[in-house]
């Protein structure tokens, strides 16, 4: 009970700190948005404490299947961390800003091709935007995009060469899996791999989707406040951190189907063998 409730309360501080990083990085947040900030933060430690202390699962899945939330924790930190140094270089400049601005702004030119996801991120801007702000939006962009397509790389090679999540323990569906139901909707595996295929589809084409839908919200006169350093900065984490997530799930949704396949295959196989002749 005691491990349970000390693991908790750290994961609450952890998230309480992702959540007020950027305001804590960038300068001259005002004290509204501090607050607005703080009690964000607040309302995720809470929920994250609650979830953890809990003996039985609601809603975060594969919480006891590390380090898979672990990685979009931190996954999450990077983006956040990253693009925050760099919008306040633009802003603040320093050593160490301008050595990540620097990096973000080579990565961002390298990925900035035509039909790419920071040229679409690019483009959403309005037209006559000061280049300046174009060229901090592609370091961002490209910066976020490489970071959380490097997480989803990272763990695909943990799950192929770790064995992921049976390495140390017993996966244990209902536990990491709340919201999934086995006895509904036909075959269990089935299900697994099509949610699998659909969130891996779903995670390749966000970072192509999410720009055009804000293009065409500006259009209805919905822009988005790239003006603004901490909003930039949020929308920025969140359109590269969304699809990685979603991506790491599909493929440990696969890795799961695959563990069932494969007990179902040498049950049937000791089923035959014993079976007489």
């Amino acid at each position: 009970m005691i491990h349970r409730l000390a693991g908790a309360a750290i994961r609450a501080v952890i998230v309480a700190f992702i959540v007020a990083a950027p305001a804590l990085v960038l300068p001259g947040v005002g004290a509204e948005v501090a607050q607005m900030i703080a009690l964000i933060g607040l309302v995720a430690a809470i929920l994250t404490f609650v979830e953890y202390v809990s003996v039985f699962p609601s809603l975060i899945e594969f919480r006891a299947a590390p380090p898979l939330n672990r990685m979009r924790a931190g996954l999450l930190a990077m983006l956040l961390l990253m693009s925050a140094l760099v919008v306040r270089d633009a802003l603040l400049p320093s050593l160490p800003t301008g050595a990540a601005s620097g990096v973000a702004t080579a990565i961002g030119r390298l990925v900035d091709f035509p039909f790419s996801p920071v040229r679409l991120a690019v483009l959403v801007l309005p037209e006559g935007a000061p280049r300046e702000v174009v060229i901090l939006v592609r370091a961002v962009a490209g910066a976020a995009y490489v970071i959380a397509m490097g997480g989803v790389l990272v763990f695909a090679v943990y799950v192929r060469l770790l064995g992921w999540p049976i390495r140390r323990q017993a996966f244990n569906v209902w536990t990491n899996l709340p919201m999934f139901d086995p006895t509904t909707g036909g075959d269990v595996l089935y299900r697994l791999k099509r949610d699998a295929h659909f969130n891996l589809a779903l995670g390749f084409l966000l970072p192509f989707l999410l720009p055009a839908a804000a293009k065409s919200a500006a259009a209805f006169g919905i822009a988005l406040p790239y003006g603004a350093p901490l909003a930039l900065v949020w929308t920025v984490s969140i359109w590269a951190f969304l699809p990685a997530s979603l991506m790491m799930r599909g493929i440990a949704l696969l890795r799961v189907a695959d563990l069932i396949e494969e007990k179902r295959r040498r049950a049937y196989a000791q089923s035959e063998h014993l079976s007489p002749a």
